[in-house]
């Protein structure tokens, strides 16, 4: 493994000598804009190893993405490698289907000691509430971002990550009425604590993640990528690209429905990814998440 090779994968040509929050800003968002967040192994019938160096062949060699447990593994070590101070937190995700956070921990988020300040930093939650920069370990301010407003809550040592959205406009209204454009408001995000994680805890996560019925990840084939100005993102077959604040404090939201042939050369125009194996779409209702459990 080469940070130099990882730094070409992301088109990072800036200097690392100094430690600080600007070069950490921007090594975090030529990640996020290079490496899909993507769970399309799961579905060509392959496995999602927790490997670090399964990671970095697969996101930096094969320029893959990769869900959390890769993406923020491999971001960690890119960090680490050029001197940041880094230590692995988990998450519970919020699920809005259920309106409830996931049972067990199921996300790895990143914390960055920068001198007397502590900063989140997470590179692979994908879609809409991905956060653009790092950001400060403080209860109660508002932090303004490309993709909305981000804000800390922390109650008895457990902290909130919420997102104020910006009302969404599609110039198709069909498209308005069938896919249930997102209302404007606060969202919550995920929940943590500051108790250190090893990346061996998350083995059983990993594994359930990509195996049990009720996960997301089984229910829907996902690829997403943040752009200068949005995202844009591929779940089962509907192609979605969204431009952040394009005008009146609102989303400019396009939607398409592919057809099975135009899969294939969506991945590789507009995520730059070559499959090795055929993908099968999927994005069906997702079960209660207490059934990862059962």
């Amino acid at each position: 493994m080469d940070i130099k090779e990882y730094f070409a994968r992301t088109s990072y040509q800036g200097s690392y000598d100094r430690l600080d929050l600007a070069t950490l800003t921007d090594i975090l968002q030529h990640h996020i804009r290079a490496v899909p967040f993507e769970n399309l192994s799961i579905h060509c019938g392959e496995c999602v190893e927790l490997d670090l160096e399964a990671a970095y062949n697969k996101i930096v060699r094969k320029k893959r993405g990769g869900w959390c447990m890769e993406n923020n593994q491999l971001l960690s070590w890119a960090l680490k490698t050029v001197g940041y101070d880094v230590t692995l937190l988990g998450a519970k995700v919020y699920v809005p289907e259920y309106d409830m956070y996931a049972p067990e921990m199921d996300h790895l988020l990143l914390k960055v000691v920068l001198g007397d300040k502590s900063y989140i930093v997470d590179g692979a939650f994908g879609m809409a509430y991905q956060m653009w920069q790092p950001m400060e370990l403080i209860s109660g301010t508002d932090q303004p971002q490309a993709p909305g407003v981000f804000r800390f809550l922390e109650k008895s040592g457990v902290w909130y990550l919420e997102k104020v959205k910006r009302k969404q406009y599609a110039p198709d209204q069909s498209v308005s009425a069938s896919h249930n454009l997102e209302e404007e408001g606060c969202r919550p995000v995920y929940l943590f604590t500051l108790q250190p994680r090893d990346i061996e805890e998350f083995r059983a996560c990993n594994t359930r993640l990509q195996t049990k019925e009720a996960s997301l990840f089984v229910s829907k084939s996902i690829c997403s990528l943040q752009t200068t100005n949005g995202i844009r993102a591929l779940v089962g077959w509907k192609f979605t690209e969204m431009k952040y604040n394009y005008k009146d404090n609102m989303d400019l939201v396009e939607i398409r429905i592919l057809a099975d042939e135009e899969i294939e050369k969506t991945l590789k125009e507009k995520f730059s990814i070559t499959l090795d194996n055929k993908l099968v779409p999927i994005n069906r209702s997702r079960p209660h998440p207490s059934e990862l459990f059962a």
